[in-house]
């Protein structure tokens, strides 16, 4: 081969070092970019390890403000609040109760970092019922959509007087934006956020998170959550919660649905938050243990694939860990 057949176009020469490879970069992470998610479980003595999630703590009241704290010296962007009650019923009273464990947490976590975070709370009642659905339920075992709806109508309210900035409505309810706009608008919270869980699909990934929460659910989601074969289904989610007064929208799992962040994220004028959910963060924290995989460097490779994809704001359990890889 003659010097004039060879190639004069070289990608690989803004390559060669760190510094070039940096300066081309097309997709940056940033502190700001992440949301810690963070656990409260009422009557606990002091922070309990969940197993299926390596790092990851149920915090007590106290363990949890301090952690807000140190995350949000660290530089996170917002926290996102789920709480475990002690005592969970049919229809979730805990989660509407003003001295429930979550409200008591957004208090305490707002009196701590005020507005030098954002300050998120989950809006489901997965958490607090004692069959483990997202909602209530009919007389045949099945969610009921409506009278879910009011209930969340109440949880908004509560969780706003709390001290919340946003808002995250999970539930996959139909319906569930509009009904949270009007009720915090009733009651005087037109400046409350709703970060709607707009893409939420039935997922295999979601099983430590249960174990986080120590959730009481039998069976499945199947019938409100989506299912993952489905694409067109997710744009027309999200188009019905922005239609409804979504101030930004979540795709959730992240990792799994990356095409559907892609497609969400050019498809709206809105924020697009992505959440990296409890069994993609355990999948990568069991391959590092048996040594298999660079923990650190599939960290960042993750998360730089779902901002890559079209997320601004990506759900990390990572959080911290990404900052201190960046610095």
């Amino acid at each position: 081969m003659t010097a004039s057949q060879f190639p004069t176009v070289r990608p690989r020469r803004l390559r060669q070092t760190p510094a070039l490879r940096r300066l081309v970069a097309e997709t940056r992470l940033q502190p700001a970019d992440f949301v810690l998610p963070m656990f409260v479980k009422e009557g606990l003595d002091e922070p309990a390890a969940i197993a299926s999630m390596p790092g990851v703590y149920q915090h007590t009241l106290s363990s949890l403000r301090k952690a807000a704290h140190e995350a949000v010296t660290a530089g996170v962007g917002g926290l996102m609040l789920f709480a475990v009650p002690e005592e969970r019923d049919a229809t979730g009273s805990a989660a509407v109760d003003p001295n429930g464990i979550l409200q008591r947490a957004i208090r305490e976590v707002a009196d701590e970092v005020g507005d030098s975070t954002v300050i998120m709370s989950d809006l489901c009642l997965d958490e607090f019922t004692d069959h483990g659905h997202c909602g209530v339920l009919r007389a045949d075992g099945a969610v009921d959509n409506d009278a879910t709806l009011e209930i969340y109508g109440e949880m908004a309210v509560a969780q706003a007087e709390a001290g919340a900035h946003l808002l995250g409505a999970s539930g996959m309810m139909d319906g569930q934006v509009g009904f949270v706009r009007r009720a915090l608008d009733a009651a005087g919270y037109q400046d409350t956020g709703i970060l709607a869980y707009a893409v939420k699909y039935s997922s295999a990934f979601f099983g430590p998170f249960r174990d986080a929460v120590e959730s009481q659910l039998q069976g499945d989601r199947k019938t409100y959550q989506q299912n993952p074969a489905n694409a067109v289904e997710a744009l027309r989610e999200v188009r019905l919660d922005l239609a409804e007064g979504a101030d930004l929208v979540m795709v959730k799992p992240a990792m799994s649905y990356l095409d559907i962040v892609r497609r969400v994220a050019d498809e709206v004028d809105v924020p697009v938050a992505a959440y990296q959910i409890s069994g993609e963060f355990a999948t990568v924290e069991a391959a590092a243990a048996n040594g298999w995989i660079d923990r650190d460097a599939a960290i960042l490779e993750t998360l730089t694939s779902i901002k890559r994809a079209g997320a601004s704001i990506i759900l990390t359990y990572w959080a911290l860990d990404a900052i201190r890889l960046l610095g």
